[in-house]
């Protein structure tokens, strides 16, 4: 990019950082929940694929593998998950929503939608499908350019 797209990349980074802002990721829990953004995130994952490993979570998250098995204990604990065992392989423990998962899932979905519903609503149609599909191009390019670095040779 040249310079000249400099105006054009500190407007994306000062409107993503406002965005994190405003979905309240800079706050300790998210979602009117009691829980942290990785937590919250647990949650919608599992909720959405199904049942996933705490290995698969990570990658998923883009979390270590210790930020994932805390998490994951405090999620088991406080009754949002359950961990059960592959009959076919003892190593593989695949984690899913128990009833009260499913009920913390309900009322995620419920916020979210509930808050972009809220921020769309004054915009026209013609907006509403801008802002769909220059978050959809945004998101996509964020992950290609993420995938493209981690292949990158680590510089010594």
């Amino acid at each position: 990019m040249s310079n000249a797209d400099s105006g054009l990349v500190d407007d994306v980074r000062a409107a993503s950082r406002l965005m994190v802002r405003e979905l309240g990721f800079m706050e300790a829990t998210v979602a009117a929940t009691d829980y942290p953004p990785s937590a919250v995130h647990t949650i919608l994952e599992i909720g959405i694929r199904g049942p996933l490993t705490a290995m698969q979570l990570g990658e998923i998250l883009h979390l270590e593998k210790s930020s994932v098995s805390r998490m994951v204990r405090k999620l088991i604990d406080s009754g949002e998950l359950n961990e059960t065992v592959d009959p076919d392989d003892a190593r593989i423990k695949p984690l899913s929503l128990t009833a009260k998962g499913r009920r913390t899932l309900a009322a995620l979905h419920a916020f979210g939608r509930h808050q972009v519903e809220g921020a769309l609503a004054p915009l026209s149609e013609r907006e509403r499908r801008t802002v769909r599909e220059g978050l959809l191009l945004y998101a996509r390019a964020l992950k290609a350019w993420r995938t493209a670095e981690e292949k990158m040779p680590a510089a010594s």
